[in-house]
C-alpha cells in the first residue's frame, strides 16, 4: 500500500478535477436559468435541492461511511454524481431541459454529496497524523478554491464555444478521472471505535449516536451552530451574488469577479495548508466568522465592481481558515471510528440553515427588499439616499443587514466559555 500522503495526494487530485468540472457546471447552470427565468427565486429553489436532500439524509449517510468501506462509498457516490449530470446531458441534446428537470437532477447529486463527504473527511485521519490536519484541511480547501477561481472564467469561455452540452460533457469526464483514481487506490481499515460498538446495535441507534455524542460536548455543538449562521449567508450570497452583478454589470463581469474570489480562497487554503492554523484553533474559526460578516457588509454598500470584488476576494479567503480550523478540531477530538457518524450529523447542523438560505434569499429579494428600494419605494428617500435606489440594491440592503447581524453574533459567541475553550475541555482522540 503506499504511504499516507502519497494515497492523499492522489485522492485529492482526484477530487480536484472533479470540483473544477462540477464548478463549470454550476456557473453554466446558473447563467442559464437566469437567463430562462429572469427570477432570483428560481435559481435559489435548484440550490434549495442541491443541498436540502443531502443534508436531510447525512445521518445515515455517515453510519455508511463507519460501517462500508469508505472507498467504495466514494465511488458510488461519483458514480452517481456522473449519472445525474448525463441525465442533463441527455436533456439537453433532445431540446427537453426545463428548470423544474434540474430540481431533480440536483437533489440526486445532493444526496450523493452527502455519502461522499463524510467517507473522504474520516479516510483524512486514518492516512495522517494529527498535526498535519490542519495542513490537510487547507490543501482540501485549496480543491474548492481552484473550482472557485478556474470555473468562472473558463465557463463563461466554453459556454461561447462548445455550449452548455459541452461544458456539461466536460464534467461528466472529469467525474471518471476521480472514480478512476480511487478504483487503483487502497485505504487502511478502519479501527472500530469500542464505546460505539457496545453502544449501536440498530441502524436507527447508530444515527442517533453522532447526535448523542456532539449534545454531550456543549462546545463542538455551539461551534456547529456558529457556523450554521455563517452558512446562511452563504445560501443568500449563492443565490443573489449573481442577480446582484446582473443588475448593473455585464455575464464577463460576473465570471471574473467570481474567479477574483475563487483567487482569495486559493490564497487561503494556500496559507491554510502552510501554515496550519493558530495555535488556538478556535480564535480562527472567530477570526473568519468576524471577516465573513464585515464583507457581506462592505458587499451590500454599493453598486462598486470594486468594492464587491474586494469583498468577495476577503470572504472566499476566510473560508479555507474557517473550515481548516473547525475541521482539525473535530478530527482531533473525535474517535477514527465515530467519526462518520459524527462528522455527518456535524454537517446536518452546519448546513441546515443553507436551505433556509436557499429558500427566502430569492422571495425576500424580489418581493420585499428590492421593492423597498425602488425608484418610488418606501426606503427610497432614506436608506436609499445611503444605498442607492433601483435595481440590486433591496439586494445590497439584505446584505447589509446580514453583515451586521453576523458582527453581533459573533462577538455574542466569543462570549460563551464552552465554545472559547471547547480545546482545553475536550481531551484529544486516541484512536
Amino acid at each position: 500500500m503506499l504511504p499516507g500522503w502519497q494515497v492523499f495526494g492522489l485522492v485529492w487530485f482526484g477530487q480536484l478535477v472533479s470540483l473544477i468540472g462540477s464548478g463549470l457546471t454550476r456557473f453554466a447552470l446558473g447563467i442559464w436559468i437566469f437567463q430562462q427565468t429572469g427570477a432570483a427565486t428560481q435559481l435559489g429553489l435548484v440550490l434549495l435541492c442541491a443541498y436540502l436532500p443531502g443534508i436531510l439524509i447525512s445521518p445515515w449517510a455517515g453510519v455508511v461511511a463507519d460501517r462500508r468501506s469508505r472507498r467504495w462509498v466514494m465511488i458510488l457516490s461519483d458514480s452517481a454524481a456522473a449519472l445525474a449530470t448525463g441525465c442533463v446531458v441527455g436533456l439537453l441534446i433532445f431540446d427537453r431541459l426545463e428548470v423544474w428537470h434540474l430540481y431533480l437532477t440536483a437533489s440526486v447529486s445532493s444526496i450523493a454529496e452527502a455519502f461522499q463527504w463524510p467517507a473522504y473527511v474520516a479516510t483524512t485521519t486514518l492516512l495522517l497524523p494529527k498535526q498535519h490536519f490542519g495542513r490537510a484541511s487547507g490543501l482540501t480547501n485549496i480543491n474548492m478554491a481552484a473550482a472557485q477561481l478556474v470555473a468562472p472564467v473558463l465557463g463563461g469561455l466554453l459556454l461561447v464555444t462548445i455550449q452548455l452540452t459541452g461544458v456539461l460533457l466536460l464534467d461528466f469526464a472529469t467525474f471518471l478521472v476521480a472514480v478512476s483514481i480511487l478504483l487503483v487506490i487502497r485505504f487502511p481499515k478502519v479501527k472500530s471505535s469500542v464505546s460505539g460498538q457496545a453502544i449501536i446495535d440498530s441502524f436507527i441507534s447508530k444515527v442517533a449516536y453522532g447526535w448523542q455524542y456532539i449534545a454531550a460536548r456543549p462546545g463542538l455543538l455551539s461551534m456547529q451552530i456558529l457556523i450554521a449562521f455563517g452558512n446562511l449567508g452563504v445560501g443568500t450570497i449563492q443565490v443573489l451574488f449573481i442577480p446582484l452583478l446582473l443588475s448593473f454589470s455585464s455575464v464577463t463581469i460576473v465570471g471574473t469577479v467570481i474567479s477574483l474570489g475563487g483567487s482569495g480562497m486559493l490564497l487561503g487554503g494556500l496559507v491554510m495548508s502552510v501554515w496550519g492554523g493558530p495555535r488556538r484553533l478556535i480564535n480562527g474559526v472567530y477570526g473568519a466568522q468576524l471577516m465573513q460578516a464585515v464583507c457581506l457588509l462592505v458587499a451590500g454598500i454599493a453598486p462598486s465592481v470594486n468594492l464587491i470584488t474586494a469583498a468577495t476576494f476577503f470572504y472566499f479567503f476566510s473560508l479555507p481558515i474557517l473550515m481548516g480550523c473547525s475541521q482539525a478540531i473535530w478530527q482531533k477530538k473525535v474517535p477514527s471510528g465515530t467519526q462518520g457518524r459524527v462528522f455527518a450529523v456535524r454537517r446536518l447542523i452546519a448546513w441546515s440553515t443553507l436551505p433556509l438560505g436557499y429558500f427566502l434569499a430569492g422571495i425576500l429579494a424580489d418581493r420585499v427588499f428590492e421593492p423597498l428600494l425602488n425608484l418610488n419605494g418606501p426606503l427610497a428617500a432614506s436608506l436609499g439616499a445611503l444605498l442607492g435606489v433601483g435595481p440590486g440594491r433591496g439586494i445590497g440592503l439584505m446584505l447589509v443587514a446580514m453583515g451586521l447581524s453576523g458582527i453581533l453574533v459573533t462577538f455574542a459567541a466569543y462570549q460563551y466559555s464552552h465554545l472559547r475553550r471547547v480545546e482545553d475541555e475536550l481531551p484529544d482522540r486516541i484512536v
